[in-house]
């Protein structure tokens, strides 16, 4: 990586951090103003959409936490 490229790449991670809490701050404003029972259809349709399409997991995850729960124990 040149020093050009990272002079630039820190100036673009430079800019997430001061947009991130903005950008939050604007997400939980529209979040707050949302007007649920105005929008029921759109929330009904993303929760039809999630139980249609949503597959079962073999299980639930654990023994793959504890393995790695292990390896950074070690």
């Amino acid at each position: 990586m040149t020093d050009d490229e990272k002079r630039q790449l820190k100036q673009w991670v430079a800019a997430w951090k001061r947009a991130g809490p903005e950008l939050e701050r604007f997400r939980r404003q529209e979040l707050r103003a949302f007007n649920y029972e105005k929008n029921m259809h759109l929330v009904d349709g993303l929760l039809d959409m999630a139980v249609r399409f949503a597959r079962p997991r073999p299980t639930s995850g654990l023994v793959e936490q504890q393995r790695i729960f292990g390896r950074a124990r070690r």
